[in-house]
């Protein structure tokens, strides 16, 4: 296998160099010569510009162009091969002749070229005979493009009344076909709807106004424009856009009210500043161009007008309470005006208009009116009751003039002081006053219409009490007033002053003296200084207080007033021993000195050891009350029984039932027990007593009062009430003893049962438990 395939390459190179062989001579001699005269010989390709119309359908391959070397004779020796972009796939060349096909349906739009390359290689030899070479097909264009708009959708504006060839927008459409060959991607522009209002450049696609529009009748157009390219192999080819042109708002357009006659009403009793009524001029124009301010012409005291920002209406307000009884019709002259006018439109004439406001009142039921809108009266203090203090007035103010009631409408204590006549007005006091307690009285008077209780009116009424000199003069104060026992005669002691509940309308004026019982004092006197104030002076020197520890002065106030009022005041002097400054150390005049001398710092400290004391015995006291321990066993509810139930001096030896004795004998003892008094002679006097032979009073007086000095000292002794069950009865008692050992002829031995008894009790008194 391997000879059958390099045989015939093998032939191949016999043939290639006997062919060499036969052409030696000829080429060796033509060597020579180029060698002897060298020239050189300039080889190339030939081939002519390519160019493939696009969008062809093929059925066959179409021939673009051929290839060829120039060198080429044509004898079959030369093989042309194709490579590049769409080289074997869109491309294809004939090896033998050079001659290029395109095989595919091409579109510039997508590529507008290719670029190749072109190489001639000797068939025999294999070797290239040209250089390679790059060349260029290009695709022609032909119009298969439609016109496209950019920017879309298109939205303009412009102000209204802009006059003609006012640009309004620009509209642009681009073709994809090749600008730069034929008419295919020239376009003109054109409107098809938006005539005779707008017109729209044909080169450019600038949409200019053609002529004044107002946007009142038409705010909005829509325009409709083409783009459309040139004719070309395959015809022409148009597309259309439209256009939103909103025409702006100027003011062109005057206020206007619809009516030239308002008519409007309110009530009497409308409050100030109330809106009565509205009124409204038409501007055809919007937002700023439409904003109007209303005036009234002329000067008006009563009414104004406002605007209303948000619906442009005019507000009429009242400026001024009204009376339907004196006015109830008003006439205004009312004016709209634009606050922004343009000065392009002054042509049209003044951006204002006027219309007439007839305002009438309406009548209602006012309340009665009085005549002050507060009253202010005086009156004494202690005028009798029915006295005259003042009046008030007041009155309907409809037409009809109603009558009006009066009516005092404060507390029950008010009107119990103060009457008012319920048809004039008139107010009188019904018992007097008196200025020292309530110097003012505020009323208030209610004024009711007689036929309708619903239409009332107050007003307040002040009463002032005027001052009478009904009070007399005296001390404002406890004078604390000492003189040391070492003054000296002429010093000054006290300064004295004086007060007084009247209040006179020129001032206080008070004169003092001494009271004519001390008008001849030896002792002291008085200074009057003339300003309300005097001097109380010593008049010897010296003073004791053992001999007199305070003196008495009476001193005589009398005021200025008419007619004039006096009291008598007595002043205390104290006798005092002073320091060498002159300040009491000790006055013996109750507990007046003794402080008196002693600074506001010892005073202190004084109050502050005494409570200190007083708390530290509080606390021991609590103390012991703590710790004391109970003196009773559980039996003493028993105990404090029989004592008790004891206290009855008859039925002698039988009372032994009337408790358990054992119980006495048992009890326990909770303290120390002391030493056993002798009670011999103790129980020998009672039982003296008991038969009627008197008492020993001195033994048994001894007896009582041990016990009694024994319960005070002790604490945990008994009570001494528990003693007194057996205490005697006194003496000289008619009754005598009602014990059954009264009776001498009465059984001895019940007499010793009975005293022996007793003598366990005393016993018992004497150790047994406290309580």
């Amino acid at each position: 296998m391997i000879y059958s395939h390099w045989l015939p390459i093998l032939l191949e190179l016999v043939q290639q160099w006997s062919f060499l062989l036969s052409v030696e001579s000829p080429k060796q001699h033509s060597m020579d010569q180029k060698l002897q005269n060298p020239r050189r010989v300039k080889r190339s390709w030939m081939w002519n510009q390519f160019f493939v119309l696009e969008e062809q359908t093929l059925t066959e391959p179409l021939s673009v162009g051929q290839l060829r070397s120039d060198s080429d004779k044509q004898d079959g020796s030369y093989q042309y091969k194709l490579s590049g972009e769409g080289a074997g796939s869109i491309f294809t060349i004939d090896e033998n002749t050079g001659t290029i096909y395109a095989v595919k349906k091409l579109d510039r739009e997508k590529k507008s070229s290719y670029t190749l390359r072109a190489q001639a290689i000797n068939r025999y030899t294999g070797l290239p005979v040209e250089p390679e070479s790059e060349f260029i097909i290009k695709v022609q264009d032909i119009n298969d493009n439609r016109p496209q708009f950019l920017n879309e959708p298109y939205v303009a504006s412009v102000p209204e009344m802009s006059p003609e060839g006012t640009s309004v927008i620009q509209v642009t459409a681009t073709d994809l076909d090749d600008p730069t060959y034929g008419n295919n991607a020239r376009l003109i522009y054109s409107i098809l709807q938006g005539q005779p209002y707008f017109s729209v450049e044909p080169k450019t696609g600038i949409i200019r106004m053609a002529s004044q529009m107002d946007r009142e009748t038409n705010d909005q157009h829509l325009v409709v424009v083409q783009a459309r390219d040139m004719v070309g192999p395959t015809g022409e080819f148009s597309t259309t856009t439209t256009v939103t042109i909103h025409l702006l708002d100027v003011n062109d357009n005057v206020p206007k009210f619809p009516l030239k006659l308002y008519h409007l009403s309110f009530w009497e009793n409308t409050p100030v500043g109330a809106i009565i009524g509205t009124i409204m001029a038409d501007d055809n124009d919007k937002g700023e161009n439409a904003e109007i301010d209303y005036i009234i012409e002329g000067n008006s005291s009563t009414f104004d007008i406002i605007t209303n920002n948000l619906t442009q209406e005019g507000l009429i307000i009242l400026k001024q309470s009204v009376d339907y009884e004196t006015k109830n019709m008003y006439s205004i002259r009312a004016k709209a005006i634009n606050k922004h006018i343009d000065e392009r439109f002054l042509d049209l004439g003044p951006f204002e208009d006027n219309t007439i406001v007839k305002i009438s009142v309406e009548d209602v039921n006012e309340p009665p009116v009085f005549l002050l809108p507060e009253y202010r009266m005086e009156i004494l203090e202690g005028a009798t009751g029915g006295s005259y203090i003042g009046a008030v007035s007041a009155r309907d103010p409809d037409k009809e003039n109603i009558s009006v009631r009066y009516s005092l409408i404060h507390s029950k204590h008010l009107n119990r002081l103060f009457h008012i006549d319920a048809h004039n007005g008139t107010i009188t006091v019904t018992k007097p006053l008196d200025r020292e307690v309530t110097p003012w009285y505020n009323l208030t008077v209610k004024a009711t219409e007689a036929k309708d209780s619903k239409q009332v009116s107050k007003v307040p009424v002040h009463i002032r009490v005027l001052d009478i000199n009904d009070n007399a003069p005296e001390f404002p104060q406890n004078y604390k007033t000492y003189v040391c026992e070492t003054a000296k005669a002429g010093q000054l002691i006290q300064t004295i002053s004086a007060v007084d509940k009247d209040n006179p309308v020129e001032g206080h004026h008070f004169y003092f003296s001494l009271a004519p019982e001390d008008i001849n004092n030896s002792n002291f006197t008085i200074r009057d200084y003339k300003d309300n104030t005097a001097a109380i002076l010593t008049r010897r020197n010296g003073f004791s207080q053992e001999e007199q520890p305070a003196f008495y002065l009476q001193i005589l106030i009398a005021d200025n007033g008419s007619p004039s009022l006096s009291s008598t005041n007595t002043l205390t002097i104290a006798v005092c021993n002073c320091d060498e400054d002159g300040n009491a150390q000790y006055c013996k005049h109750g507990a007046f000195g003794f402080f008196l001398g002693l600074s506001t710092a010892a005073l202190i400290a004084v109050l502050s050891c005494f409570l200190i004391l007083l708390v530290l015995v509080l606390l021991i006291l609590a103390i012991r009350k703590r710790k004391k321990p109970s003196l009773f066993s559980e039996k003493k509810e028993d105990f404090r029984e029989n004592i008790v139930r004891y206290d009855d001096e008859g039925g002698g030896e039988e009372d032994t039932k009337a408790f358990d004795m054992a119980a006495l004998r048992t009890q326990t003892v909770l303290r120390k027990p002391k030493p056993r008094r002798g009670i011999t002679t103790q129980i020998q006097s009672i039982y003296r007593m008991s038969l009627g032979l008197g008492p020993d009073e001195a033994e048994f007086r001894k007896f009582i009062t041990e016990k009694l000095k024994e319960a005070n000292t002790d604490p945990f002794a008994p009570p001494f009430d528990c003693l007194q069950t057996y205490a005697f009865e006194g003496t000289g008692s008619v009754a005598s003893s009602l014990s059954s050992l009264e009776s001498i002829s009465s059984d001895m031995d019940k007499n010793y049962v009975y005293l022996k008894e007793l003598t366990n009790m005393y016993e018992y008194s004497e150790t047994g438990e406290d309580q």
